[in-house]
């Protein structure tokens, strides 16, 4: 009686059952897919809310290499009054790459389509995945690639913040080498609201003109012209416009001392929106104070008057920028001060 040997049936059930694990991997994979684009399509935003248990479901019960990225944004509501953190502004930025990466990418043929999700997690919802990815303070974006867990994905530096959705969508490109394509911003008006604006001008126009005939508009009012002109000087000596474009608080909250405000920051690398107004008002009196003596003061035909206003003026400008430099010495380290020759 022979013997029939069992190394080849053995080597075909193991033949079997890897091709059989290989399909069924690959198709849960794909419909893996197909429930995050589901689910891309439900958000208005393109943004996917996970949980616990959905980060269970897509990052860590499966097996890498995944066939998508996935980059989140985590969030906390109780968070966004503090205006200093700009999780609103940041959290909305994301959402904008979001919906300017599934635009760009909406044809099936494209080789971006379906490899890239974007998602937020909330801390209340799921506590246990910030600390998972080992999230202890905010604003925090994780990006998760394919052959990737959780715990060694690559963090988004605060330097990817600062030119907010073109500098994430760089971010992303440079990691994943995708397409994420240009950034496609919401219109400042709808269009209801244009054809609103529109209407109105239309209807207004007729009595416009008649009031620019007539000489009656507020550009032929010369205090109209004093105020603007005090504004755009209060407006450049006050660094206005480097907060508006650096986004500067006005104030921070001291974190040895919640229940205090910080307005003056010491660090040259800083400046406080209350800095700079705080210094733009003492220019400002210095150059009203100026303004007075040049245009209103010579008028004057009392000189004993003249010469008071004139030490009163000179008295608060000496003030005013003494304050100046001894916030500019209290903020940079670097001293300021008056240079005597040795002649004198």
């Amino acid at each position: 009686m022979t013997t029939i040997p069992k190394f080849p049936f053995l080597f075909l059930f193991i033949f079997l059952c890897s091709f059989i694990v290989f399909t069924v991997s690959s198709e849960s994979g794909d419909d893996q897919v197909s429930e995050l684009l589901s689910l891309q399509s439900r958000s208005q935003s393109g943004l996917i809310r996970l949980n616990d248990q959905s980060v269970s479901r897509f990052l860590t019960s499966v097996k890498t290499p995944r066939p998508y990225w996935i980059v989140i944004f985590f969030d906390a509501l109780q968070l966004h009054e503090k205006s200093e953190l700009r999780l609103k502004e940041l959290r909305n930025e994301f959402a904008i790459v979001a919906s300017s990466y599934i635009a760009n990418n909406a044809d099936p043929s494209s080789p971006s389509h379906g490899k890239l999700f974007f998602c937020d997690i909330e801390f209340k919802e799921s506590q246990s995945s910030f600390a998972l990815f080992g999230v202890n303070a905010l604003p925090h974006i994780r990006l998760i690639a394919p052959h990737q867990n959780p715990k060694d994905s690559d963090q988004m530096d605060q330097g990817d913040f600062s030119r907010l959705a073109e500098s994430m969508a760089e971010f992303l490109e440079s990691k994943t080498n995708l397409v994420v394509g240009p950034i496609h911003r919401p219109p400042m008006f709808s269009k209801g609201q244009l054809i609103l604006i529109v209407l109105g001008f239309l209807i207004s126009l007729p009595f416009m003109v008649k009031r620019v005939l007539a000489g009656q508009t507020l550009l032929h009012e010369p205090r109209v012209w004093l105020a603007g002109s005090v504004f755009v000087y209060f407006f450049s000596v006050s660094g206005s416009m480097h907060s508006i474009i650096r986004k500067m608080p006005m104030f921070l909250v001291d974190r040895n001392d919640p229940s205090k405000l910080v307005f003056f920051y010491q660090g040259s690398g800083m400046q406080l929106g209350a800095e700079g107004f705080a210094v733009g008002f003492l220019y400002t009196i210095v150059g009203l104070l100026l303004a007075f003596l040049t245009q209103a003061l010579v008028k004057v035909k009392n000189v004993t008057v003249q010469r008071l206003f004139m030490i009163f003026a000179l008295f608060v400008s000496f003030w005013a920028v003494k304050k100046v430099v001894f916030l500019d010495n209290w903020k940079t380290g670097y001293g300021i001060h008056g240079y005597w020759p040795s002649s004198w």
